[in-house]
């Protein structure tokens, strides 16, 4: 570890502690490669502390009002708004992200709190009446109890703040474990809501380490009543399976191999533009990435030759030594071998730019774009997850929405064009849970939900979709 490096422990109960075994894991800078922090290994053992612990927390905060929950959730966006800026360079120096990624998102999370302050004092249910002669019957919606949170690497804070939201906002008690490769912004966000007296103890914690044991316990407790995880198909696959043992609630968000259908009548410059922002933000690990563009038979030519340009003046690097970095590095090394080992296998296939590593230190992929690519080819049917995208040509429309729709996943698309019935009948015919038009990954807000269909899970992140899964609705009938 460099003299530099932090060391951070978990919190548990409202206290900060290290692990039972005392046993840490480095946390690595990837954009050098260098260790930068410390946190503690839990272990099963660490994971039921922090459930007695919610236990122990959840009759008094079942208690709270909508009034003193949106209270608490105020308070929280206004620490994270207080501390943006730092809490924005540790995510950089973490993730490897550009500071003008990080600083974006903190804004938009602490908008995401404050969403769900509000929404916890509005949720609605059908009206009392007299459904059944004699009797009037209610409905309640009740928080689930104990909840838990699975975070991923590629945006740790914010999505812990999907989860948390909704979860504090319903009436729950929750325990996020971050991914062990990011787990610093939402160490330190805690911290800072520990030093301010935020949070009463139990009701929000944080356990580090590995899937296993730390995940695999959360999802095996009985006690917990629901896992929301954001991570790849397996993960999910797996936590599903383990969930059905306790019959507790699952929610899955499980990545995306998100399509720009271009048609003909599209603004090529303007769909270059688009591309260059949604294929490599966040040096396109990003599960909503524009990874496909699939492009009608009279624009492809002009596309690319648009796009090109666009892409190779990306300004890519080391986040922490410019602001003007608009792509940092992937976040491991297993990471930039798997996204360079797809290209390799990519036999037939064309590079028009890109396609190598960047650089002597820390794990950077070039910006690359791949053309002369079959709709079967594993690069374009599996998820890179980093900044590679693909351009196929279609011949007609109904070619266009038959690729876009001929793989697994089914998260996010975007459709490009002038004409309004045309997009209106992509959105009807993309099996996705996000279609944007003339627009790809910015279109993004509180108020509206994010999930997928097919393989991308099922649930939704933000919106009040997302208040109503972590509530679980009973019937009172009464004879008067």
């Amino acid at each position: 570890m460099s003299a530099t490096a932090t060391s951070y422990q978990v919190f548990i109960g409202g206290e900060f502690a290290d692990s039972e075994t005392g046993e840490t894991m480095d946390v690595i800078a990837p954009a050098t490669g260098e260790v930068i922090a410390s946190v503690p290994r839990c272990s099963a053992e660490d994971v039921d502390r922090a459930v007695a612990a919610a236990r122990e927390a959840w009759p008094a905060w079942s208690e709270k009002t909508p009034k003193d929950r949106s209270e608490l959730l105020h308070r929280m966006a206004d620490v994270m708004d207080e501390h943006a800026e730092e809490l924005a360079q540790l995510e950089s120096l973490n993730v490897g992200k550009p500071l003008m990624a990080s600083r974006d998102e903190m804004p938009f999370s602490a908008d995401n709190i404050r969403f769900f302050a509000g929404a916890a004092r509005v949720l609605e249910g059908k009206s009392a009446g007299e459904y059944i002669e004699g009797y009037t019957s209610l409905i309640r919606r009740e928080p689930l109890g104990i909840v838990a949170g699975i975070c991923p690497w590629n945006y740790p804070l914010m999505m812990a703040v999907w989860k948390l939201g909704p979860a504090l906002a319903a009436g729950n008690v929750q325990i996020l474990k971050p991914s062990e490769q990011t787990p610093l912004s939402l160490l330190r966000y805690v911290q800072l809501l520990a030093e301010k007296d935020v949070i009463p103890a139990g009701v929000l914690q944080v356990v580090t380490g590995d899937g296993i044991p730390v995940g695999q316990r959360l999802v095996e407790h009985p006690d917990v009543r629901l896992v929301s995880l954001t991570g790849d198909v397996s993960t999910g696959k797996t936590i599903a399976r383990v969930a059905a043992d306790t019959v507790k609630r699952v929610h899955l968000e499980l990545g995306g191999k998100a399509p720009m259908v271009v048609f003909d009548d599209a603004d090529p410059e303007a769909v270059a533009a688009g591309i260059r922002l949604a294929g490599y933000w966040n040096s396109g690990q990003d599960c909503t990435a524009g990874s496909r563009v699939i492009a009608g038979p009279k624009i492809y030519d002009a596309l690319l030759e648009a796009l090109v340009p666009q892409v190779e003046s990306l300004k890519v690097g080391d986040p922490m030594e410019s602001d003007e970095i608009e792509m940092g590095s992937v976040i491991s090394s297993s990471q930039q071998e798997r996204i360079l080992g797809f290209l390799e296998r990519a036999k037939g296939a064309t590079v028009l730019t890109g396609g190598e590593a960047n650089g002597s230190k820390g794990y950077f992929v070039q910006p690359t774009v791949v053309t002369d690519v079959e709709q079967t080819d594993e690069i374009v049917q599996d998820e890179v997850f980093g900044p590679v995208v693909t351009v196929q040509r279609f011949a007609d429309d109904a070619q266009a929405i038959e690729w876009a729709n001929g793989v697994r996943y089914g998260l996010a698309a975007s459709v490009w064009t002038r004409d309004v019935g045309r997009a209106m009948e992509a959105v009807r015919r993309l099996q996705f849970g996000t279609v944007w038009v003339n627009d790809h990954l910015l279109p993004i807000t509180s108020e509206m939900p994010h999930g997928g269909y097919k393989s991308s899970g099922y649930g939704k992140d933000m919106s009040m979709y997302s208040l109503e899964e972590y509530t679980q609705i009973k019937h009172a009938a009464f004879k008067l």
